[in-house]
């Protein structure tokens, strides 16, 4: 299936070439048999409505040119199945839900029932009793709202399939941009938030598909006000012009970009509520059939972590409500800092979580963060990060660290075999204290010393991507937040370990080499 159309500039000009190019596309991918007879015809058209799936890819070959993952097929059979329906849908950019919608509703409001058939030609002498019969799509202008109703008036124009199946829709002088009707008397209408839907009627059926698509906007969900003024208006209007009596299919499709819009208010009364990331909890490509790990690792490495979280994981960020911006110096000489400590968060879970490996050094009341990897990594390769912080700290003396909860037996095994393999024994303890709440611990303990200048990162490692993943995180960092933090919390645990040690000069977990000590390595 084809994503979800982009966003145009609305000029009269680039209106016209999106329109022309989207009716060349349609025109050119339906093309038909000519010479079908009308029995063929019938038992094709019978099979192809008895299987959804097959009905989008033969009547969309345009739209539908990526087989469906799982997650379409059973919201499709939800929608169709229940006549009267609630449903939102979260899903991430990329995963083709006003598309998905679309063929959802031409099926809803072509396909009937056929009471009566004869030899004569189908659409001519069946008796057919509609499924729906009149689409409102709401988005949060009536531009927009126009912008996504044009691939519904476009195949309904131009689409030589559905037009060979189910006859001329075109209906001469109810078929506008905004707002067109079918001869079949199917009624569509396109409207922009705030805008006054009342009385909406097509003869005496009051609308019974109603499509809300991107109706919050970034700058909309700043404003409180504005969010509630937008919910009482769909609550009252939109919704309001549904009849009670008739069963009515209501979609919102959106992502959740800020903590408060329309469409988390809609999951408090939908009949189902749906979240699809563009990767699952595991990690993974959640429809790996059209989006590969490759091309999502490129589309997110060209966004900033906020941006990631929001347009393809559902999960706002109020960037900076803890920590506003990050502060960075040069390093010092590994020698002058009085101790140095490399703290781990392994996150070792079946989840999308990254892996932190941070070196933190302490001098003249300051702590800097002179090393960073923070990835979503394997353990392998995480082991691996450890043996490049001995190597740079060669000659110094550094404690190792890692949350004792994670230190499992197949962590242990990995770091036992890396030892067995390399010759070198990486000298980590773990971490037995018995950690609060996350969010108190880093705000408590970091907040305080990033507001008085007294945490660092170092200024040579700025343009390190990890170093930047890191920053990220900590500005990400907020109450409630779903935004990863297994940064902040590795830092958090060092300067918690380096606080331990400063008064106790212990050695367990203590790794020194006797090697000079490069002072230029920083």
């Amino acid at each position: 299936m084809k994503p979800e159309t982009e966003k145009i500039e609305r000029t009269p000009k680039e209106w016209k070439t999106r329109w022309r190019l989207l009716v060349k596309e349609i025109i050119e991918s339906t093309y038909i048999d000519e010479n079908e007879t009308q029995e063929d015809q019938y038992a094709r058209i019978e099979r192809l409505e008895a299987d959804p799936e097959e009905w989008f890819k033969y009547y969309f070959p345009r739209f539908a040119y990526a087989p469906p993952a799982a997650f379409h097929k059973e919201a499709t059979k939800r929608v169709l199945e229940n006549k009267e329906w609630c449903e939102v849908r979260l899903w991430s950019r990329e995963l083709a839900k006003s598309t998905r919608t679309m063929m959802e509703v031409m099926y809803l409001t072509l396909v009937g029932h056929i009471m009566e058939q004869t030899t004569q030609n189908i659409r001519d002498n069946e008796v057919v009793r509609l499924r729906k019969r009149y689409v409102v799509l709401v988005s949060n202008s009536l531009d927009n709202a126009i912008r996504l109703l044009m691939p519904y008036k476009a195949n309904l124009e131009y689409n030589k399939r559905i037009i060979q199946d189910y006859g001329v829709q075109e209906q001469a002088g109810t078929w506008e941009m905004s707002e067109f009707t079918t001869q079949r008397g199917i009624a569509f209408r396109a409207i922009g938030a705030g805008q006054s839907p009342r009385g909406a009627r097509n003869e005496e059926v009051r609308p019974d598909i109603i499509l809300f698509d991107d109706v919050d906007t970034d700058a909309d969900c700043l404003n409180r006000e504005i969010v509630a003024k937008r919910w009482r208006w769909i609550e009252e209007a939109a919704i309001g012009t549904r009849s009670i009596s008739a069963p009515t299919t209501i979609i919102f499709c959106g992502n959740r970009i800020a903590a408060d819009c329309s469409i988390e208010r809609a999951t408090r009364i939908a009949d189902h509520v749906e979240t699809v990331n563009i990767r699952d909890e595991k990690g993974r490509s959640s429809w790996p059939e059209k989006n590969n790990e490759l091309d999502i690792d490129r589309v997110l490495g060209q966004k900033s972590y906020a941006a990631q979280q929001k347009e393809y994981f559902n999960n706002p960020l109020t960037e900076g409500s803890v920590f506003k911006q990050m502060a960075y110096k040069p390093a010092k000489q590994l020698r002058e800092y009085e101790i140095l400590v490399c703290y781990t968060d392994p996150s070792y879970k079946d989840t999308n979580d990254y892996k932190a490996t941070v070196l933190v050094g302490k001098a003249d009341g300051e702590y800097h963060v002179i090393k960073c990897y923070l990835n979503q990594a394997t353990t392998a390769e995480m082991i691996q990060w450890h043996y490049n912080i001995m190597d740079y700290v060669s000659g110094c003396n550094c404690y190792f660290f890692m949350e004792e909860v994670f230190m499992q037996d197949v962590i242990i095994k990995e770091v036992s075999d890396a030892g067995r393999r390399t010759g070198r024994t990486i000298p980590i303890s773990g971490d037995r204290r018995k950690k609060p709440d996350k969010f108190m611990r880093i705000e408590s303990l970091l907040e305080p010393l990033h507001r008085n200048g007294q945490l660092y990162f170092s200024a040579s490692e700025k343009d390190n991507p990890h170093m930047q993943r890191l920053a990220e995180q900590f500005i990400a960092f907020a109450p409630g937040s779903h935004a990863h933090d297994d940064g902040p919390d590795a830092v958090e645990g060092a300067i918690w370990k380096i606080t331990e040690k400063s008064g106790a000069k212990e050695k367990g977990g203590f790794y020194s080499v006797a090697k000079p000590v490069n002072d230029n390595r920083l």
